[in-house]
């Protein structure tokens, strides 16, 4: 594990063409005292590789703190923040624990989301990655669900577009399982593109092809559904079309990447079959596409990712082909 005294938290200031890093100890104590997949572990076997392929001493930390009342309220109810805030040690759904650290936590996850999206916009970085927990994705305006608390994309997106109602953002998400949160937060809006590619029929139950929005938001929404045994050549046809149907759509200020790693071969909780490979090959299309459409801006937020091995190969792959593109960037 790296400690909290082996990561020194720095202003980006002085960092172009580098790629940030946002992590805190702190995100090791959201724990539902028992076992479950979204554990401490997984950072820890994220830190742990990064640290042994050297990858991390080339990543600029990020300070970074709580995400505050008005930036969460852009994306949640106020009557679900304030539930959230007395949430501690009770059971949200059938898989969502909330322990007695986790809504100061998920608030914490949410402000490196947007401290990260606020530095690569201002040019400070030329891209980030936000090892975070607990994750977002499944999080919709009015609860938490599927280990998610507060929707730590959709808060970041949402700042993009209130600092300047001109932005458009687009929010890929590759984790398995569909971003039913992030999906409807955003369902009715044309300046952000919601894109999702996930193993479907599968939880939650969203994600069909034919939702694809609604009033002004109609056709800013994109789901490519995979079937269970789909692999890197299905999973990369689909990065593919999503970045093709994007870019006639929208000419984006920045890109957000829901990355799970759960469609990896080896995770348990799923049934894709994408390689470590597939998701460097993922993570150079998209880093070639921001250069072309918005001077290569992409920050990516953790997801799921549940086989810590697994995990830890496939971020360490796609933190490399996020730090080759910022170097490339220069």
């Amino acid at each position: 594990m790296v400690s909290s005294a082996g990561i020194r938290y720095l202003h980006a200031m002085s960092a172009p063409g580098r790629t940030g890093w946002v992590f805190s100890p702190r995100f090791l104590a959201h724990n539902a005292d028992q076992a479950h997949p979204e554990c401490p572990e997984r950072l820890t076997a994220i830190n742990e590789r990064l640290g042994e392929t050297g990858l991390l001493e080339q990543l600029c930390p990020l300070e970074f703190g709580p995400a505050d009342n008005a930036e969460i309220l852009r994306v949640h109810t106020r009557r679900y923040l304030a539930d959230l805030d007395k949430s501690e040690g009770r059971q949200l759904d059938p898989d969502t624990f909330c322990g007695k650290d986790t809504p100061a936590i998920a608030r914490l996850a949410a402000g490196g989301a947007l401290a990260a999206t606020r530095a690569v916009r201002r040019g400070e970085l030329a891209n980030a990655f936000c090892a975070v927990r607990p994750p977002g994705h499944h999080a919709p305006a009015d609860r938490a669900m599927g280990f998610c608390f507060l929707n730590n994309v959709a808060i970041a997106a949402a700042d993009v577009v209130a600092a300047d109602p001109e932005a458009r953002v687009l929010i890929l998400d590759w984790d398995v399982h569909h971003g039913n949160g992030t999906q409807s937060i955003f369902y009715e809006r044309p300046d952000v593109v919601y894109a999702s590619i996930h193993q479907y029929p599968f939880y939650p139950g969203t994600g069909a092809a034919h939702e694809i929005g609604r009033g002004p938001g109609k056709g800013y929404t994109i789901n490519k559904p995979l079937g269970i045994g789909s692999g890197d050549d299905a999973f990369l046809d689909a990065v593919r079309e999503i970045l093709d149907e994007a870019g006639r759509l929208i000419h984006p200020d920045l890109i957000l990447i829901s990355a799970g790693f759960d469609a990896h071969a080896d995770d348990p909780l799923a049934n894709l079959r994408v390689t470590t490979d597939g998701f460097t090959e993922a993570t150079r299309r998209v880093c070639a596409f921001a250069q072309t459409h918005c001077g290569g801006r992409i920050v990516s937020v953790l997801e799921g990712g549940y086989n810590l091995r697994a995990l830890a190969d496939a971020v360490s792959a796609h933190v490399a082909a996020l730090l080759e593109a910022g170097r490339n960037d220069r």
